[in-house]
């Protein structure tokens, strides 16, 4: 930990810090859409685990002509780190009180699952046990050590995914469970050192013990993922080939996966389908976010879910009204509830279909949130007449009997 030390100067447009960078000096061009949105969020007062973001300029450089070197990339990540190790009082691979990162991507516009993710950076056998002392909970603690060997061999040294999903399976199948989060300690444990044994195998080196060796493989992943096929076909699908490249948020963790009062969620201010003016969500309890937009574990009831967290639903509907009232449109944001304190994640214009869209934006002029103007922009590229809404006779639905059970997409 390196609170006593004071922080290098940081070159402008290459590093923002969230709580001293203010609003004034970033834009979804420089930041990318999801950290600038971020910003606005904790300057509305919503709560935004700390973060620092490298700016998109930062992986345009790396590597050009008397552009940025990797010497130079390192010095701006533990620049950021130190200013998180201020903001949480805690010590990135410290072994008392540890501080875990999570790093996104994040584009100018929004680019959903196209880009890479980490999560728990920094554990390792020297912070293992301080979270273990901070939470009290070795389920939690070996079942976060597996999530992050298992994603960083596949994002960060790009080895196949088959080996280490087979060894987490295997596992499931004896102990009788159906996921890796139902394993108790010990089989969660025995699970990473078999990881840890693939990996060693795989990549012909042990898995990096050092945290920063780790944020900065992470760091470099992202940057990478960029050029991958899947991003770049997004790219051009969408016409976005005037996009510059991508920024890298690193964030201090929140967990969902404390127990049956922390949780992740995906949610719509308002319902995507239909239009309507109703949360719609989906959320694990015990789970964290990769969990949910990953579709790894099913959603299941998620009224239930949120039910058992006191006063989750109408945290979430009085934020849902505050991103409204900010973005001055529907939203679609991910969270994390962490032993009752709910953290926003990210949020963006939600995705609806035509119907829904010319609810929502009749819905906002009404309730004068949007001028009638931007309302007609936004349904300009509809054909109004043809909007039509195809459900169910409610007569005929009574008294049908499902065959089936699925989750929307």
């Amino acid at each position: 930990m390196t609170s006593g030390v004071e922080s290098p100067p940081l070159p402008a447009g290459r590093i923002a810090l969230l709580g001293e960078t203010g609003l004034d000096q970033v834009s979804p061009g420089s930041v990318g859409a999801k950290a600038y949105n971020l910003f606005r969020m904790a300057d509305a007062g919503i709560p935004v685990p700390p973060l620092f973001v490298l700016g998109t300029a930062t992986g345009r450089e790396l590597g050009r002509p008397r552009g940025l070197r990797r010497e130079d990339l390192a010095g701006l990540v533990r620049a950021g780190v130190h200013h998180l190790e201020r903001a949480t009082r805690l010590g990135f691979g410290a072994g008392r009180h540890p501080l875990l990162l999570a790093v996104r991507s994040g584009a100018a516009v929004s680019m959903p699952g196209m880009l890479e993710t980490l999560l728990d950076v920094g554990l390792d056998d020297t912070t293992l046990p301080g979270l273990l002392r901070a939470t009290g909970d070795p389920v939690f603690v070996w079942d976060s050590y597996r999530r992050l060997v298992q994603t960083y061999a596949e994002v960060v040294d790009d080895l196949p995914p088959g080996p280490f999903a087979a060894v987490v399976e295997a596992a499931c199948a004896r102990e009788g469970v159906a996921s890796a989060s139902e394993l108790d300690a010990d089989a969660t444990r025995h699970v990473v050192h078999e990881l840890r044994e693939r990996y060693r195998d795989a990549a012909r080196r042990d898995f990096p013990q050092d945290p920063m060796e780790q944020l900065l493989g992470a760091v470099g992943a992202v940057l990478r993922s960029w050029d991958s096929p899947r991003a770049a076909t997004y790219r051009r699908l969408q016409g976005l080939g005037d996009l510059t490249g991508t920024a890298v948020t690193v964030q201090a963790m929140v967990f969902g996966n404390l127990g049956v009062t922390s949780g992740a969620g995906v949610g719509f201010s308002r319902d995507p389908a239909t239009g309507r003016d109703e949360l719609y969500v989906d959320f694990l309890l015990d789970a964290q976010g990769e969990d949910v937009v990953a579709g790894r574990q099913r959603a299941g009831d998620a009224d239930a879910a949120l039910a058992a967290v006191p006063g989750l639903r109408h945290r979430l509907r009085s934020t849902a009204r505050t991103l409204e009232g900010l973005f001055g449109d529907a939203q679609d944001f991910e969270f994390t509830v962490q032993e009752g304190v709910l953290w926003l994640l990210q949020s963006r214009s939600a995705k609806r279909t035509p119907w829904a869209a010319l609810q929502i934006a009749c819905d906002l002029v009404d309730e004068g949130l949007l001028p009638p103007a931007v309302a007609r922009q936004r349904l300009a590229g509809y054909d109004l007449e043809a909007i039509v809404r195809v459900r169910l006779d409610p007569a005929a639905a009574a008294s049908a009997v499902p065959v089936a059970e699925a989750t929307p997409a």
